[in-house]
C-alpha cells in the first residue's frame, strides 16, 4: 500500500537529531515557557520575516488569540472562504463574532479577492484569508481592499508553512499569520502546536498574555486569557524541523510536478501551478473529478491511498445549522468533487509514477 502520508517515515528523517532535543528538554527540568520555546520564536520569526512570533497550543487557537486579542466588538462580522476546514470558522464563532463566507476562486480554491467587496458591511472588521491546500492567495488585491476600508487582515497559514508571494512568506503579508504545526503539516510538531506571527509589538505583549491566562506575571491577570502555551518539548522538535522546512517543500515541488506533466486523465481537473513556484508548498495534491468515489476505489484497488480534503461543506455541517438553507455553488462542486493523491517530502519519483499508471489503469 502506498501510503497517502507516511508520517513515521518523515518525522525518523530526524530521529537523531529528535531524540536529542527531546533529552535536551528531559534534562533541563523546565517544562513550559522555557529556553527552546523563546529560542522557536526567535527562529520563526526570523524564517517568516516579522518582528514577533508567539508559540500557542494549536492552529485553531492561534486564530481565535488573534481575534480575542483585537477586541472586536461582539456580533462583528469576519470574511472567510465558504471552503475552508471548520477550524476556521469555529475560531470566529467562538470569539462571539459573525463568519461570513464568501466564494472561492474555483481555479485556486482561495477565497476570490473579486466577490470581497460585496460582502463588506459596517460590521466587518476583518478579512481571514486561508492560504488552502498550500496555495498564496491573491493577497495584493485583498490588502488594497482592507486598506480602503479599515479592515484587519489575518491569514490562516497552516497549510502553507514556507510559501512566498511577491518575496514574502505566509505569515508575512497580512496584519497577523496563524500557524498550525499538527504532525501531517509541511512543519510539524509530533503533536499539537501553533504559532502566530504580527508585526504589532502592542498586539504582540497581548497575545503572550493571552496564551498564558491572561497573565504576563504569575499571579497577575491583566485579561481573561486562555492556556494556550506552545509546549516546550514540541518546540524543541519545531526548531530541529524548521532546519528542513524549505527542502521538504522543494521535494513536494518536484512530485507536484511530476504529477502534473504526466497525469494525462481526462476525466480529472489537475490543480493549476503559480507563476512562480515559489507560491505554491503542495501541502496536498488536490484534483476534481465527477466520480470520485469510483476513482478512489480505483487507485485503492491498486494500493494507493487518498483522502478527500473535505466531503462536506460549512454550511452543510450539523454545527452550523444556520446555514443550512444557503447556496454556495462553487463550493459545493469542490466539496463535491475533490480527492487528494498522495504527496510528500519522503516520496519517490517512482511513488509519483505508480500513482499516475493507477489513475490510468
Amino acid at each position: 500500500m502506498l501510503p497517502f502520508l507516511d508520517l513515521k517515515s518523515i518525522t525518523l528523517q530526524h530521529r537523531e537529531e529528535l531524540l536529542a532535543a527531546f533529552e535536551e528538554v528531559l534534562d533541563s527540568g523546565w517544562y513550559i515557557l522555557g529556553k527552546k520555546v523563546a529560542a522557536f520564536e526567535a527562529a520563526f520569526a526570523e524564517y517568516v520575516g516579522t518582528p514577533y512570533c508567539v508559540g500557542v497550543g494549536n492552529g485553531l487557537e492561534a486564530i481565535r488569540l488573534i481575534l480575542e486579542a483585537y477586541g472586536f466588538p461582539p456580533g462583528s462580522e469576519v470574511i472567510v472562504p465558504a471552503n475552508t476546514y471548520i477550524a476556521t470558522v469555529l475560531a470566529i464563532s467562538q470569539c462571539g463574532l459573525k463568519p461570513v463566507l464568501v466564494e472561492p476562486d474555483i481555479s485556486t480554491y482561495n477565497i476570490d479577492p473579486q466577490l470581497i467587496e460585496r460582502h463588506i458591511t459596517p460590521r466587518t472588521k476583518a478579512i481571514l484569508v486561508v492560504h488552502l491546500y498550500g496555495k498564496c492567495c491573491e493577497m495584493q488585491p485583498i490588502r488594497a481592499l482592507a486598506d480602503a476600508y479599515g479592515l484587519k487582515v489575518i491569514e490562516d497559514c497552516a497549510q502553507a508553512q514556507g510559501a512566498v508571494y511577491h518575496g514574502k512568506k505566509t505569515g508575512n503579508l497580512s496584519d497577523a499569520g496563524a500557524f498550525s504545526f499538527y504532525p501531517a503539516k509541511n512543519l510539524g510538531a509530533l503533536g499539537d502546536a501553533g504559532a502566530i506571527t504580527c508585526h504589532d509589538e502592542t498586539l504582540y505583549q497581548r497575545l503572550r498574555a493571552l496564551r498564558n491566562y491572561g497573565s504576563h506575571e504569575k499571579y497577575k491577570n491583566l485579561y481573561k486569557g486562555y492556556n494556550s502555551r506552545l509546549d516546550e518539548l514540541q518546540a524543541a522538535f519545531l526548531l530541529v524541523k524548521l532546519k528542513y522546512l524549505d527542502e521538504e517543500n522543494e521535494a513536494r515541488r518536484r512530485i507536484a510536478q511530476y504529477y502534473l506533466s504526466h497525469i494525462k486523465a481526462p476525466n480529472l481537473v489537475l490543480p493549476t501551478a503559480s507563476k512562480d513556484p515559489l507560491s505554491d508548498v503542495w501541502h496536498v495534491f488536490v484534483v476534481r473529478t465527477a466520480n470520485r468515489e469510483l476513482f478512489q476505489q480505483q487507485l485503492k484497488a491498486q494500493g494507493i491511498q487518498t483522502v478527500i480534503h473535505y466531503p462536506i461543506p460549512m454550511h452543510h455541517q450539523p454545527a452550523y445549522q444556520e446555514w443550512a438553507t444557503k447556496s454556495f455553488p462553487i463550493t459545493e462542486k469542490i466539496h463535491r468533487e475533490v480527492i487528494s493523491l498522495p504527496i510528500s517530502p519522503v516520496m519517490t519519483e517512482a511513488d509519483a509514477a505508480l500513482v499516475v499508471r493507477g489513475i490510468e489503469n
